[in-house]
């Protein structure tokens, strides 16, 4: 018994360690944006440097908000964010739904492809799409922004959603159709209302991943009508010199709505990876 005690106090006091480890290696970067946004320019560049603001400041904020074309990025990030999530949900689950729920020719291997397309390297498809993009007109435009991150918001959301669908009873459809519903009908009406905790995490981790592009936004676009925060920010990098305060500030701000959405959407992102860890 005593034993027994014992070996549950050192595996108690390792997962404490651990957490506590890797709460360390993922809060410290984060810490020291919020941090040194809040620094004068001196202390910044202090050696040793201080773990705390000792005069702390807002003016990196007040800049960043009102004296650079920031809050223009952020709109700019928003709206792309909010198009290709709706867009790839959308495609995503007319294309998921037959692939996982009804059976043809050729199924198997259409998902593989999906897999496929969504692990190519985005840095292999930006000289191609800038063609495609070029021949279209939607250079240096967010219409432009959404097509091209659409290549990997598509897949994902895709195969995601596939593994969503295979949790529903199948049953369930038939139950449709036999009420006179068709395909598409049964898609909407039965099937995404149970997989809506799915649904919240593909539309969260599309939008995500199109808030935080870079490559494809700093090679499509070059004007600030057009410019994602992701890309303004590498403005406030000049050669060798980084405008530090400013900097942090503007990726304070930047982690704000998303940090937003994912606490109000923290039930649903929980019920989602549940059920899209269980095969059906």
């Amino acid at each position: 018994m005593v034993e027994r005690k014992r070996t549950k106090l050192i595996r108690n006091i390792l997962t404490a360690i651990g957490i506590a480890i890797a709460l360390f290696w993922s809060l410290a970067p984060v810490y020291w944006v919020v941090v040194t946004s809040f620094k004068i320019p001196r202390e910044i560049y202090a050696l040793p440097p201080t773990l705390f603001p000792h005069e702390p400041t807002l003016e990196n904020y007040r800049e960043a908000l009102f004296g650079s074309p920031f809050l223009r990025y952020l709109f700019n990030s928003f709206v792309v964010a909010v198009g290709v999530t709706l867009i790839s949900v959308c495609l995503g689950a007319l294309t998921a739904y037959p692939i996982a729920r009804m059976k043809f020719k050729g199924r198997v291997n259409a998902a593989r492809l999906i897999v496929a397309a969504y692990l190519l390297p985005p840095s292999l498809l930006f000289i191609p799409l800038f063609l495609v993009l070029q021949n279209l007109g939607l250079i240096d435009t967010r219409p432009g922004l959404i097509v091209a991150y659409l290549t990997f918001t598509v897949p994902f959301c895709t195969w995601m959603m596939i593994g969503y669908f295979h949790t529903i009873p199948l049953e369930l459809d038939e139950a449709a159709q036999m009420d006179g519903a068709t395909r598409l009908q049964t898609l909407i009406r039965v099937v995404l209302p149970i997989a809506t905790p799915g649904l919240a995490v593909v539309a969260l981790f599309a939008f995500t991943h199109a808030w935080n592009e870079f490559l494809f936004a700093l090679v499509y676009v070059y004007s600030d009508q057009a410019k994602t925060f992701t890309a303004g920010l590498s403005g406030l990098v000049m050669g060798d010199t980084f405008i530090w305060g400013q900097l942090m500030a503007s990726s304070v701000l930047a982690i704000i709505p998303i940090l937003i959405i994912y606490l109000g959407a923290q039930r649903y992102i929980v019920e989602g990876l549940a059920a899209g860890s269980v095969k059906g």
